[in-house]
């Protein structure tokens, strides 16, 4: 579809009609032990990146980005600090280029601050978004006793990317589904990715 940002991810942007409309905020969720920062990781190829690590420092973010076999790109990767996070949040997403990607990873740092202030942020973050054109992917963990703010998080977003990872036999199964896709033609399936070395659509059969 004309107009929208490829992810750089083929299956997604296949799915999606051509990518991701401008302006677009992604919650995507998965849980904790999943290989799910090697989506984040390729979503750096397709165009300039700020990569907000909250959980990692990132000296680490960088060198597992430099590390993966998968085709990435060179993101500027910045630490928040746990003092203000939502402040230092905001000082550094100001200075995003049009078109480009953000990527914060993990929101779960972010959606502890007070819900106000949080709406505060999140309203600003799209704004923002729409104003330069980019893209923005929020990386949020599964936990089993997930931040006050997380429906805040996946109501306020765009869409939302949920990575299910599952033991099938002796295998590890990953599926993406896109419950919410405010941008429409939202895949209805999920989709089967094979996440090791990098993302890759997983065509091998299921087998009952």
């Amino acid at each position: 579809m004309a107009g929208r940002l490829e992810t750089g991810i083929d299956v997604l942007d296949r799915k999606l009609d051509g990518g991701l409309p401008p302006g677009c905020v992604v919650a995507y969720t998965a849980k904790p032990a999943s290989q799910s920062e090697l989506l984040l990781y390729e979503l750096t190829a397709a165009r300039g990146t700020l990569y907000l690590t909250t959980e990692r420092t990132d000296d680490v973010v960088r060198h597992a980005i430099e590390s993966s076999m998968t085709r990435v790109g060179s993101p500027t990767v910045r630490h928040i600090n746990e003092g203000d996070p939502l402040e230092e949040a905001n000082r550094l997403i100001s200075a995003l280029p049009d078109g480009a990607n953000l990527i914060i990873d993990t929101m779960d740092v972010l959606e502890v601050s007070e819900h106000d202030d949080y709406l505060e942020f999140l309203n600003g973050l799209k704004i923002h978004m729409l104003e330069t054109g980019s893209i923005a992917v929020l990386h949020c963990l599964k936990r089993p006793n997930p931040p006050s703010n997380r429906p805040t998080t996946e109501h306020a977003a765009d869409a939302v990317f949920d990575l299910q990872t599952d033991l099938g036999g002796t295998e590890i199964e990953n599926h993406l589904t896109i419950p919410k896709f405010r941008g429409g033609g939202a895949p209805v399936e999920s989709i089967k990715l094979q996440l090791s070395e990098q993302v890759e659509i997983d065509t091998s059969r299921d087998i009952a």
